[in-house]
């Protein structure tokens, strides 16, 4: 007599399980935007700023891991407030290692929405766009050609929304890996940048003034993020002019 095989195929999920985490992200942005806006914001930090001095002093340690998780919080759950977390990072733990923690965190939360939007829609577009045909096809083999390149340049180009930079890449099949790698190192010049903003807040708040958020705009430091992009374009210029040529 046959003996059964115990193995059986997974169980395809439903899609109620697939779009639950980007609904619960969603529904979190939603009443985030509703109920959170005043408490992360410039005006809460400065009236704040000294009882978060006096925490940190005392708690060193346990103040990094509660500003990480909220900030992750933030970006994971597309919240208001990343700016101001991101300046908050630099006024508590300096230029450095504040950077660090700023852009770790920054990288994890974006993960978080990489993975959800993965999880309900991004496997089953990629494999469609794989098995389609004509220009769906091609557009899908371009960014598959040129993926370090284009998530560079969606990361160093100030003009393109984090969300959106988090979500495209899941939708066309990047791997894990590779979209976390470059997020952290894409993201170093305006974290960086707004990091050392945050670290001069002490000045600013003695003054009465608000931080400069438009310095990144500034030709000293936008021209150098710049160089930057055309760096990672350069890549998808030299393909498209080789292809052209026929080499």
């Amino acid at each position: 007599m046959a003996m059964k095989s115990d193995s059986t195929p997974p169980r395809p999920r439903s899609a109620l399980a697939r779009l639950l985490p980007l609904a619960v992200i969603g529904v979190a942005a939603v009443l985030g935007a509703v109920f959170l806006k005043d408490v992360f914001s410039f005006e809460a930090l400065a009236e704040n700023r000294q009882m978060l001095i006096d925490f940190r002093d005392a708690n060193y340690l346990v103040s990094v891991v509660l500003f990480m998780a909220i900030y992750v919080a933030i970006v994971g759950f597309s919240l208001p407030g990343a700016t101001i977390a991101t300046l908050t990072g630099g006024f508590l733990f300096g230029t450095f290692p504040g950077a660090l923690f700023n852009i770790t965190a920054a990288t994890l939360g974006a993960a978080a929405i990489f993975l959800a939007a993965r999880w309900g829609l991004g496997e089953r577009l990629a494999a469609k766009m794989d098995s389609g045909q004509g220009a769906v096809k091609r557009i899908k083999e371009g960014i598959d050609e040129n993926q370090w390149s284009m998530l560079f340049l969606i990361r160093l180009v100030p003009a393109v929304p984090f969300f959106v930079a988090n979500l495209v890449p899941a939708l066309v099949g990047v791997p894990l890996s590779r979209f976390v790698i470059s997020t952290f190192f894409g993201i170093i010049p305006g974290g960086v940048v707004f990091t050392s903003v945050g670290a001069g807040l002490g000045e600013v708040f003695a003054r009465g003034e608000t931080p400069d958020l438009g310095i990144i705009f500034e030709p000293a430091i936008l021209l150098p993020i710049l160089g930057l992009c055309a760096l990672a374009a350069l890549p998808i210029v030299i393909k498209a002019l080789r292809g052209r040529k026929g080499l």
